[in-house]
């Protein structure tokens, strides 16, 4: 009976061609956007998660309740501890301490004297200790612009934007001015190594990033550290592992009234970003529900269209003493064909697509030159296992009832009258 479908199908291409089409399109179309609303989560959680605090992050509870306003007198101490410890209990991340600051930089002319002055968002990061993963979550080298990665002590890499503004190059003095752990004022005279642009205008407009044993240094921050950061070793962000892995660290702690005792939050409560999430979430189910109803009208209407074509051919069926139930299932059944073949080449389809600006990208830094937000510029698709069958649901879906629908005239058909509709 399915090669009998098939076969009427392949000879008879004007009932097959343009639903085909239809669905190919539809469900195309779907894979892509799909993998896109993906890839654009992806990277405003993987950007927050690299230039942020991870996709976990250890902080003390006084800490987490001011992080905003980087209150670096409520540190965590004792760091490389809890570091040993973090490692031991918790092996799925990889584990680093971070600190973040603001300051004024100071530029001097030749003579010593001040020449210009801007104020930095500091990050401090463990660039040099043998192991340390974050050479690799950074990944600096693709974002120089000019100069060259840090190489000791004392050097930092300063945003290409903010060196262009200040008038500084590769290998230029400048004077970091900054508050201490213990409420002091601290100076020191680093050396800025090159520039950077992450692609993230947020970062990218007024950034200095620094090795932390610096940044410990200067800010009086012995064994210290604002946030200790674990990052999966996939590098993709797993929603429920991290909340798992929260409430048992929590747990451990969750007698203390100590208002210095870590804590540790995931990257969706730290960025604030479950609504967002849901808000993505529902987006992907409207996709979906669109593509789905638009095939199922344009389907449903090819099926009304091909039945009145197909009015003697379906009267001559009944005359022939075919029941009704049966041509109408042989309706459906050429429609599930359609469906699975267009569905099937849709998806090839989408996913080349999608794997092609997965792996270029899509450059929007002209659109969001003023961003604020913590994301990259270059927007990448991000293709999932779901990317692989999500277009089957209103590539079959959508053909089924549309053939349904319109099939529902044939039970309409008066048996009586056939002898008079084939006479005409």
């Amino acid at each position: 009976m399915i090669r009998f479908l098939c076969l009427g199908l392949w000879r008879d291409r004007s009932r097959s061609l343009f639903p085909l089409l239809t669905v190919v399109i539809g469900v195309m179309l779907t894979v892509v956007m799909f993998s896109w609303i993906k890839g654009f989560t992806e990277n405003f959680l993987g950007t927050s998660a690299r230039l942020g605090s991870g996709h976990v992050a250890v902080m003390s509870r006084a800490y987490a309740g001011e992080r905003d306003q980087l209150p670096n007198d409520l540190a965590l101490t004792g760091v490389q501890g809890l570091l040993e410890r973090l490692h031991r209990d918790f092996p799925s991340f990889a584990w680093t301490p971070r600190i973040r600051f603001a300051g004024l930089l100071d530029v001097p002319d030749e003579k010593g004297e001040t020449r210009a002055q801007g104020p930095v968002g500091g990050l401090a990061v463990d660039l040099f200790s043998p192991g340390s993963p974050e050479p690799a979550i950074l990944d600096l080298e693709p974002t120089l612009v000019g100069g060259a990665l840090p190489a000791g002590r004392g050097e930092v890499l300063l945003a290409h934007e903010l060196a262009s503004r200040l008038g500084l190059a590769p290998g230029a003095s400048v004077t970091l001015i900054a508050g201490t752990m213990f409420g002091g004022m601290a100076t020191a005279n680093l050396t800025v190594a090159g520039t950077f642009r992450f692609g993230a205008p947020a970062m990218d407009r007024g950034m200095i990033l620094m090795d932390v044993a610096d940044a410990r240094a200067v800010l009086d921050m012995d064994d210290a550290a604002g946030e200790i950061a674990g990052f999966f070793h996939s590098g993709f962000y797993d929603r429920r592992a991290a909340e798992a892995a929260a409430a048992r660290f929590n747990a451990r702690f969750a007698s203390s009234q100590d208002p210095f005792a870590p804590r540790m939050d995931t990257l969706i409560t730290l960025s604030g970003m479950g609504q967002f999430l849901g808000y993505m979430d529902t987006i992907l189910g409207a996709i979906v529900a669109v593509f789905l109803a638009t095939m199922f009208i344009v389907l449903w209407n090819t099926g009304l269209m091909g039945n009145i074509r197909r009015y003697g051919e379906i009267g001559v069926r009944l005359a022939m003493g075919e029941t009704k139930g049966r041509v109408y299932r042989s309706l459906i059944g050429e429609a599930a064909i359609i469906g699975l073949a267009g569905s099937l080449i849709g998806t090839v389809l989408g996913l080349a697509l999608a794997f092609y600006v997965q792996a270029h990208g899509l450059d929007f830094g002209n659109i969001m030159k003023n961003a604020s937000l913590l994301m990259t510029t270059r927007f990448h698709t991000h293709v999932t296992a779901a990317a692989y069958v999500i277009g089957f649901i209103p590539g079959l879906a959508a053909t089924v009832l549309g053939a349904a629908t319109a099939g529902r005239a044939i039970y309409k058909r008066q048996t009586s009258r056939l002898l008079k509709e084939l006479e005409a």
